[in-house]
């Protein structure tokens, strides 16, 4: 295992590392060295996750050894140091958006050579193993879980009291990565709680995981029983901490949920009074949950008082006017404890009642007096109400759906107090004095806005590169359609005709091109559902005719579509139902369309054929007259109008543009997933050819943007990249089956050399690489496996393979079909102007489909132009190669007139030396380019310039000058163009 010294840190990384990683790990120890914040930007797939976990464990172990072996409660196994001699070192709290993502992070951590002490904690949705409360969700669960823990209750869980025994019986529990699945099957097999288990052992573990709301929310935070001074907090995929942080300090209270918690007031008054009389239960006191039940009333009361000029603008105050508000009421900070007390009892009270009523299931409740009782936590945080300028108060109506009114509708108010202050929730921690905060995501661009947000200086600071090469990703601006109408999304001209029309067209266009998956965004779901159903409707002919096909339907014929759901609970079902139609092999592959900020959008992988292009349809601007949203510009600008001049302000339309971009970045993020993947970024919309909006596009991607004037010249461009991918960079199958005697056997992982030696059968059969076996319900969790770049895309098996299997691979038939440009898939078809003629010979599409390749005939592909290239190979002269095989082939057949013995071992030297000087990736990369050499399958321009890029590194010049010893004489004239292009003054020419 490779082992870099950085910044005077050892740090043992389980691949050869990239240049972009070693930067991003010397960022992440400067962060932790220099106990300073840090903001790290790294595309999906530079195997980000995995630096972060080798560099900031490799820092920590420099410090001292992790604590492994160490018991429960601070004690220590016999044979260590006792607390007092043995110091405690910073406690790294690793957090995430999901579990599902946690449980990403843990399998990361078991591919390093690090084992600190660490535990996940997770909710009791997923640790639960109680038969009647694990069937329960959300408060309701929490409830139910906390009466059965008591002592008193006759069904008193079985699972809670073995906790502490079983953590003191097994102090090396958490030495070795366990995740959830493993503490519920520990819980399962030896009878301890699995939640409590989590909760009791991450007081003494190294590294900590959660979800993020176990440090934004202030009773989660409480909870934890951590060393906050010195400990380094890890907010991983942090794109949108802000709102998240927002959110948390923030509030809505319905007028029909304050309705709701009087009932359940006066339920309690009923509960306690009918305990006294019967029973001569004198636990609670029926006046006090009068008293809240009567304060409750008058809140009601003063909502429903407020005056509502404008039903658009609502009532706004500032964030102060709460408290005279409630102050009016006789609630204040010294009675708000008494009223949260008088909740806390409600709410157990309730539960205690909903136990007794029913003696043989266990139910919970809901006890929405519970959200009273948060709200009261969010107001009277503080003692003070400084805080309160970060806050504005707004009241709205609304039409609230109800049987009880004539018309079938009532009005209703939102009180809410809402937070446009990120930063109040993070300098919680700046207060507990940690050692160093570290953000880091994909997509934080643009940063300076970040910051800003959060309230933080983030001294350290990173945008990484991509480690993929140029030709991996086509990205392009597409500004009008196939006849030229401007394509804009905005208010003024997302709803007319010729707009629907042309995004209609083009994405049949698109559609046809891209290989497999295809992904199209929209700003909003109004907008969606509106050119979905314009679609349907309409014939994608200039002259509507009974006999065109609708554009749905033209859609429909190359991609099997799929649309993003609106309910969460349908979204699982969704994606299964894309990834089922990118296995049939009956179709040319899927089309997913979805929303900017929707489910599609964030944190899932659409790598390799899942996910081959991305379509932006529009920017997808918050809308503007939303209350949240205008407050939010307003709240920014009065900042700014207050700050001294010269300094560095967000303002109200910087952040709403920012927030726009943001998304985009998020959606354009599924595309290219891993090191070895490819594929398009299209931009439908004119206003992305602006500087300003180019210039918030992450930082990785904005070299390779390209504007197109002309629809045409983009179908020609986009339409060859694809063609050239399938050539250079063959799809690799992540999963294959084996068959042996027509039985189904199991599915295996492949060896990492098959994207270099691709195993095909005598049929040359084309399989999809998303097996069978893979069940319904199962799909979706595959979309959330990130691999890191260095890593191969496919899985690995500790078993050797049989060799007497017989395996099928997604071989792309190597055809280089010549074309001068391609057609314009037009029913309406806008007429191609000069530039843009297609070609009279072409005979065949571009792109030979996997699924069709079965049937293809490779001397049926003509060349149409000299100037095209070389002519398509045959498919019998297709041949499998070892990787030694193919390079010195390569270079006695394809570079070399010499077939000396004495030359061919020469040059076997060179390649040693080349293996020796190259990183695995470039390497790789070096073998594409001599395969394409002998093949002839690109033009030997490009061939050579890449190859030279490659040698450029100072240490490789002596191989740069060398590799024209193996070239044909009439080439070394090119070859020496090409270095002088480099102008490298080192290079004696």
């Amino acid at each position: 295992m490779p082992t870099y010294k950085i910044r005077g840190i050892n740090v043992e990384f389980p691949f050869e590392a990239y240049d972009c990683q070693l930067v991003y790990m010397e960022k992440v120890i400067q962060s932790l060295q220099e106990k300073s914040n840090a903001l790290l930007e790294s595309p999906t797939g530079t195997g980000k996750t995995l630096c972060l976990l080798c560099a900031t464990l490799a820092w920590r172990k420099s410090l001292g050894s992790f604590s492994t072996g160490r018991r429960a409660g601070g004690k220590l196994s016999e044979g260590s140091l006792s607390q007092s001699e043995s110091p405690r070192l910073p406690t790294i709290v690793y957090t995430s958006r999901t579990h599902s993502q946690i449980r990403q992070v843990v399998q990361e951590l078991k591919r390093t050579v690090y084992r600190p002490k660490m535990v996940v904690l997770g909710s009791r949705e997923q640790l639960c193993i109680h038969p009647d409360v694990s069937l329960l969700h959300g408060k309701t669960q929490t409830n139910a879980c906390h009466f059965l823990c008591q002592k008193r209750t006759k069904r008193y869980c079985t699972h809670y009291p073995r906790v502490s025994e079983f953590v003191k019986n097994n102090p090396g529990l958490g030495d070795e990565p366990i995740d959830i699945e493993d503490l519920v099957n520990i819980g399962k097999n030896n009878g301890p709680c699995p939640y409590y288990t989590s909760r009791e052992l991450h007081k003494v573990v190294d590294i900590l995981f959660a979800p993020y709301n176990y440090l934004i929310d202030p009773g989660n935070r409480k909870s934890l029983t951590i060393e906050w001074e010195n400990s380094i907090i890890i907010f991983d995929e942090a794109h949108n901490l802000e709102s998240i942080c927002a959110d948390a300090a923030s509030f809505d209270l319905p007028s029909t949920l304050l309705t709701t918690c009087i009932s359940e007031a006066q339920t309690c008054v009923d509960i306690a009074v009918n305990r006294r009389d019967a029973l001569n239960d004198k636990t609670y006191n029926p006046e006090n949950f009068a008293i809240l039940r009567g304060l409750l009333l008058k809140l009601e009361k003063a909502i429903a008082a407020i005056s509502i000029n404008s039903k658009e603008m609502g009532f706004t105050q500032p964030g102060e006017y709460i408290y005279k508000l409630l102050k009016e009421l006789d609630i204040t900070h010294k009675t708000a404890s008494v009223l949260i007390d008088a909740v806390d009892d409600a709410m157990t009270l309730l539960e205690e009642d909903a136990k007794t009523s029913d003696s043989q299931k266990t139910k919970g409740t809901v006890c929405r007096l519970e959200t009273i009782g948060d709200i009261f936590k969010i107001i009277f945080k503080e003692d003070g109400n400084a805080h309160a300028k970060n806050y504005r108060v707004h009241v709205q109506e609304v039409e609230v759906n109800s049987p009880d009114t004539i018309k079938g509708s009532k009005k209703s108010r939102i009180f809410s107090w809402w937070c446009f202050n990120p930063g109040v929730a993070m300098e919680e921690f700046a207060k507990k004095d940690v050692g160093s905060i570290i953000l880091t995501s994909g997509t934080l661009s643009p940063m300076d806005s970040f910051a800003e947000e959060l309230k933080l200086k983030f001294p350290v600071r990173l945008e990484n590169p991509h480690v993929i090469s140029d030709n991996q990703l086509w990205a392009g601006i597409v500004p009008v359609g196939p006849s030229g109408h401007p394509f804009n999304s905005s208010y003024k001209t997302r709803d007319s005709a010729e707009y629907k029309l042309n995004l209609g067209n083009s994405i049949v266009n698109f559609a046809r091109i891209v290989p497999d998956g295809l992904l199209v965004f929209f700003p909003s779901y109004y907008l969606m559902n509106l050119c979905i159903e314009y679609w349907k409707n309409t014939s994608g002919a200039s002259t509507n005719t009974s006999n065109s096909s609708t554009i749905w339907e033209r859609i429909c014929k190359h991609k099997r579509p799929v649309v993003e759901p609106r309910q969460s609970s349908l979204f699982p079902e969704a994606i299964d139902d894309y990834m089922s139609k990118l296995r049939d092999t009956s179709s040319n592959g899927a089309v997913f369309f979805a929303v900017c900020r929707g489910k599609v959008s964030e944190g899932l992988d659409f790598a390799d054929q899942a996910g081959r292009a991305v379509i932006v349809t529009g920017i997808p601007f918050a809308l503007w007259n939303d209350p949240k949203v205008r407050l939010k510009r307003e709240f920014l600008d009065e900042q700014a109008r207050s700050q001294r001049t010269g300094s560095k302000v967000l303002t109200g339309d910087e952040w709403y543009s920012q927030q726009a971009s943001r998304a985009v970045n998020q959606a354009v993020g599924r595309v290219i997933r891993h090191r070895h993947d490819h594929g398009a970024i299209i931009f439908c919309d004119e206003r992305f050819a602006k500087p300003n909006h180019q210039s918030q596009i992450s930082l990785w991607i904005q070299p390779r943007i390209k504007c197109y004037s002309k629809f045409g010249d983009v179908v020609f461009t986009l339409t060859r990249f694809f063609r050239d991918a399938a050539i250079n960079y063959p799809t690799k199958p992540k999963l294959t089956q084996i068959e042996e005697s027509g039985v189904k056997s199991s599915l295996v992982k492949l060896d990492p050399d098959i994207f270099l030696k691709p195993l095909v059968d005598k049929s040359h059969s084309i399989e999809s690489s998303f097996p069978a076996e893979v069940k319904r319900g199962s799909i979706s969790r595959q979309l959330h496996e990130i691999l890191p770049a260095n890593r191969s895309n496919l899985s690995f098996n500790d078993q050797k393979l049989s060799s007497t299997s017989k395996y099928t691979n997604n071989k792309i038939l190597e055809q280089r079909l010549i074309i001068k440009k391609e057609t314009v898939d037009l029913t309406e078809d806008v007429r191609p102007d000069e530039e843009t003629e297609t070609c009279s010979q072409l005979t065949a599409p571009y792109f030979v489909k996997k699924r069709k390749l079965e049937k293809a005939k490779c001397n049926s592909l003509q060349r149409c132009d000299k100037s095209c290239g070389p002519p398509v190979q045959e498919c019998s002269s297709l041949q499998v190669k070892s990787e030694s095989q193919l390079v010195s082939s390569g270079i006695r057949s394809g570079v070399s007139s010499s077939t000396s013995g004495d030359q061919e071992q020469k040059g076997k030297m060179f390649i040693n030396q080349v293996k020796e000087k190259l990183s695995d990736g470039e390497y790789n990369e070096f073998l594409g380019f001599m395969k394409a050499l002998k093949s002839k399958a690109m033009k030997i321009g490009h061939v050579l310039e890449s190859i030279i890029k490659i040698f450029s590194a100072p240490e490789r010049l002596s191989l740069r000058q060398r590799f024209k010893d193996y070239l044909p004489a009439k080439y070394h004239s090119l070859y020496e163009h090409y270095i002088q292009k480099t102008n490298d003054p080192a290079v004696d020419l």
